[in-house]
């Protein structure tokens, strides 16, 4: 039987709790100015101030303009919108997309769906991706280019600025492809700046960054179509979305110091405890990788049976993408690495947030010791 005292959430990169500033700035908008934002009374005018408020909040945190930010129902919804513009702009049978293998499910299968042709580019063993293959993959056919800002799974930060500099010199002489980045888990802990970036479109997310679950968005570069989508906006979850955007600014520095001490502690602890443990992605200490997440893999167990020892001890991890939990497969994330299916299938990830402490992250690997 689960412990249901003391427990210990590690699995910030699933979800994070809505914190009291983001719930407080969203109440209102439930029950006391609850007008639809497509009204024209004063009602609706009065919800429709909210949206956009929230707008240029978001807007002025990643540097764009307030026409160039649309509210989704989620960074997956996002990321279909961004492929699902470009393939209608483009008439897509002629086209081709570029993406990592690593990317999220959401970008792969869009991907599939809407181009004839998808080249998913190689990564390294830390899962960077093939710059090389990079350039040889461009083509004047080439109308998309997306690339994941932080990898969910292994934590590990693609040269984002980079890829965009070899985007725009191929440019020069040709036409080239809009370049799409997934910064859902990049801007809690990272800058995210569209044109230091060199991005043409960006998807955001609110449930990683201590915001409401069922309200992403979308940065398109120029400007967005607002056919792109329709219906009722979600206005207090775009409110919260807006105000955990700002308190992820205001804590980024001081959150990405303190985590990466939690990560460093909680490696050498399994280190200690259990020495065939070995990191998914970039080491722990590595400048590419995103403060809050590591993948583990330890040799000789399986990770869905130490996922559910762990959670009877109490302490909640996963074995991969939160949307792709339940299934039986391994990660293949980890085996784009060039790991066997068996390293994948021993395999845990562990993510922290703004309420892990250093006394959770002992006790979590002692009860880690316990379970293995």
């Amino acid at each position: 039987m689960a412990c249901m005292t003391n427990r210990i959430y590690l699995d910030y990169a699933a979800t994070t709790p809505v914190v009291p500033e983001v719930y407080k700035a969203m109440r209102p908008y439930f029950s006391e100015k609850y007008g639809n934002p497509g009204s024209l009374h004063s009602f609706g005018q009065e919800a429709l101030a909210a949206v956009d408020r929230a707008r240029e909040t978001i807007a002025a945190l990643i540097g764009a303009r307030f026409d160039e930010v649309i509210f989704t129902s989620s960074a997956t919804e996002a990321n279909g919108l961004a492929l699902r513009s470009v393939a209608k702009k483009l008439k897509a049978e002629s086209h081709k997309v570029i993406v990592s293998a690593i990317e999220h499910k959401s970008v792969l299968e869009a991907a599939h769906e809407l181009f004839p042709e998808v080249v998913e580019l190689p990564v390294s063993h830390e899962g960077i991706v093939d710059i090389e293959a990079l350039k040889g993959a461009l083509h004047e056919r080439t109308g998309l280019v997306s690339i994941m800002c932080v990898n969910n799974e292994i934590g590990v930060v693609e040269p984002i600025a980079e890829i965009a500099r070899i985007i725009k010199e191929f440019k020069a002489v040709s036409d080239g492809p809009l370049f799409h980045t997934d910064a859902s888990h990049a801007f809690q802990h990272l800058p995210c700046n569209v044109d230091e970036l060199g991005v043409d479109m960006m998807t955001l997310c609110a449930h990683k960054i201590y915001g409401p679950k069922g309200v992403g968005a979308l940065y398109v570069r120029g400007g967005v179509d607002r056919d792109l989508r329709r219906g009722t906006e979600n206005v207090p979850n775009i409110v919260g979305f807006a105000r955990a955007a700002e308190l992820a600014a205001e804590r980024r520095e001081s959150e990405e110091k303190r985590l990466r001490k939690l990560l460093a502690r909680f490696v050498e602890g399994v280190k200690r405890t259990y020495p065939k443990a070995e990191i998914n992605g970039p080491a722990a200490e590595a400048a590419n990788r995103a403060p809050h997440i590591v993948n583990i893999a330890f040799p000789g167990k399986k990770g869905e049976e130490l996922l559910i020892k762990l959670d009877n001890a109490g302490v909640a991890v996963s074995t991969g993408a939160a949307c792709r939990s339940r299934a039986v497969l391994p990660s293949y994330v980890l085996e784009a690495l060039g790991h066997p299916r068996e390293r994948a299938r021993a395999s845990v990830r562990i993510s922290f947030g703004m309420t892990t402490t250093e006394a959770e992250i002992d006790e979590a690997v002692q009860r880690l010791a316990d379970a293995l």
